[in-house]
């Protein structure tokens, strides 16, 4: 992992596409994003797919729970620009050998799915991928699992509040870094704030050198990551 600040697009380009969009992954692929946030949950036959919410209500022409359908079943549904929900093999097989990091995020923290953490480790060992995946979660215990099956990957911690002795926290749960709605100055500790769309808070985490900078703007974000840099 590199040491500079990189940027990682929240949901793929949601500012100029749908959210966790296969367009919206392409388009930043293909235009040099340094990294992909998105977010995976099962469907009922256990097909892990690529959705922020747990229900399909907000992006999608239908309603429902993700895990209430099989995933031939969600196939019926629509994002906004008329794209299928995408699977997670979608997303993989298009960011196969490209130059750009993954940050995985188990949505785990509202329903567990059961063997989640299994399945998906699995399915991602498939792929040659140019750089390890980063796997981030709310749930601590989704994270300690995922370390149980596979301690040989990087395991980062969300939260939106301000964290407690966050360097004991990383080693009990064998964390590689933090992933914040906020920035604590931990000398050492590689964290990634998100949703950070303002170029002046942008700045001043690049001042700070924080590991990555999680933005709904990645085009913006990296202008102000070369002014910076100039």
């Amino acid at each position: 992992m590199t040491n500079e600040t990189l940027i990682f697009g929240h949901r793929g380009y949601p500012y100029k596409f749908p959210e966790n969009s296969l367009s919206g992954f392409e388009y930043a692929i293909e235009h040099g994003v340094d990294g992909l946030e998105f977010d995976v949950h099962l469907t009922k036959d256990n097909v892990p797919v690529v959705m922020h919410d747990e229900k399909i209500n907000r992006t999608t022409n239908g309603r429902g729970k993700i895990r209430e359908y099989t995933y031939q079943e969600l196939q019926q549904f629509q994002l906004e620009n008329g794209e299928a929900i995408p699977s997670l093999k979608d997303l993989l097989s298009l960011a196969r050998q490209k130059p750009v990091y993954l940050n995985l995020e188990f949505k785990t923290n509202k329903i567990h799915y059961p063997n989640i953490e299994q399945i998906v480790l699995d399915m991602v060992g498939n792929y040659d991928l140019a750089h390890p995946v980063i796997y981030s979660s709310f749930s601590l215990q989704t994270l300690k699992d995922a370390y149980r099956i596979d301690p040989n990957q990087q395991y980062c911690l969300l939260s939106n509040h301000i964290l407690r002795h966050p360097r004991e926290l990383m080693i009990d749960a064998h964390l590689s870094g933090l992933h914040l709605s906020h920035y604590q100055p931990l000398r050492n500790i590689k964290e990634r704030i998100w949703t950070i769309d303002d170029p002046k808070k942008q700045r001043a985490l690049l001042a700070d050198h924080v590991a990555g900078i999680i933005t709904d703007n990645f085009e913006m974000a990296r202008n102000v990551k070369s002014s910076v840099l100039v």
